[in-house]
């Protein structure tokens, strides 16, 4: 009968603990992210260490991500934690168009959303708050510093990102516009999905060919470097006192310290990190409108400085 009773307290003591637990992580915010992986690149990289650091527990939130740079995939992880009844769902969408049915569940669900990174093609009654770069405006800033270099001719190979990405769009559609209008010429322009090896590959192929060509327009850092490679290794110059002007984007240390060395051209800011002021909107912040953008800027390699990398630059 003693051990009996010694059991029962210890159960006792063990169902009071576990009570306990549930009711301290109750008390958390339910946190569902829809992300693209770490591993698309290093601005991706920063972006996702940042929202892991700020949606912690220690933050007072219990966060789960899904990573995919597929939409289909997003979207069913999304509706996934939707079913899971989380408080907040915060999105950077593989794709800008396909998320209505989704996000009228959630709001349907009582669950407000956040968009961070990038825009959705949906009625700004599904969600919060975007806290995004103007990716329009990224490019129209790289095209004009590259239409202010006066070069005699503009033969363009173009490396996209991931197809009907925010970014992508953004990126492509200022150059799309010099393409129309007769001032550049399109050697190639293609998809790379964000990916060095298959930017090489694209470079290679146009090199094989023999086209000509005297710009690397790269709508990543990582594609950047994937294009340099082929360009080193079919011995052709580039840079500063190169034949091929090399444009990125994102911002990297090392893609800048390749811009300070001369090596590249131009890089591109986009900022990773939003995740600070989602925070600040979701514990009682005033959300200044339905879209707040990150202020960014570009870089020449002739005048940027150490400075700019230590305090513009993503990862070591």
């Amino acid at each position: 009968m003693k051990k009996f009773l010694i059991v029962l307290m210890a159960l006792a003591v063990l169902a009071t603990g576990a009570f306990a637990k549930a009711k301290q992580d109750s008390s958390l915010i339910k946190v569902g992210i829809v992300n693209n992986p770490p591993s698309e690149s290093g601005y991706r990289a920063a972006n996702v260490k940042d929202m892991e650091e700020v949606f912690s527990k220690a933050n007072g939130y219990s966060a789960n991500a899904f990573y995919s740079l597929k939409n289909d995939e997003q979207l069913n992880a999304a509706s996934q934690f939707i079913t899971d009844g989380v408080d907040y769902l915060l999105i950077s969408a593989a794709a800008t168009d396909g998320w209505d049915g989704v996000l009228s569940r959630a709001k349907a669900a009582g669950i407000k959303v956040f968009l961070f990174d990038r825009m959705i093609n949906v009625s700004e009654d599904l969600y919060e708050c975007a806290v995004v770069s103007d990716m329009a405006d990224e490019g129209k800033t790289a095209v004009n510093w590259l239409k202010a270099q006066k070069l005699p001719v503009y033969n363009v190979i173009h490396i996209q990102g991931a197809m009907g990405s925010d970014a992508q769009i953004g990126r492509t559609g200022a150059l799309d516009k010099e393409f129309a209008a007769g001032t550049m010429k399109k050697v190639v322009q293609q998809t790379a999905t964000w990916d060095e090896a298959e930017a090489k590959k694209i470079v290679e192929s146009v090199i094989n060919s023999g086209a000509k060509f005297n710009v690397i327009y790269a709508e990543n850092d990582g594609m950047a470097k994937g294009a340099v490679a082929a360009l080193d290794e079919a011995g052709i110059t580039h840079g500063v006192k190169g034949d091929v002007v090399v444009m990125g984007f994102d911002c990297n240390k090392w893609a800048l310290r390749e811009l300070k060395a001369g090596n590249w051209n131009y890089d591109g800011q986009c900022s990773p990190f939003q995740a600070a002021l989602i925070d600040g909107y979701i514990k009682g912040g005033k959300v200044p409108g339905k879209k707040v953008i990150n202020a960014e800027k570009g870089f020449d390699a002739k005048t940027i400085t150490d400075a700019d990398i230590n305090k513009y630059g993503l990862g070591d």
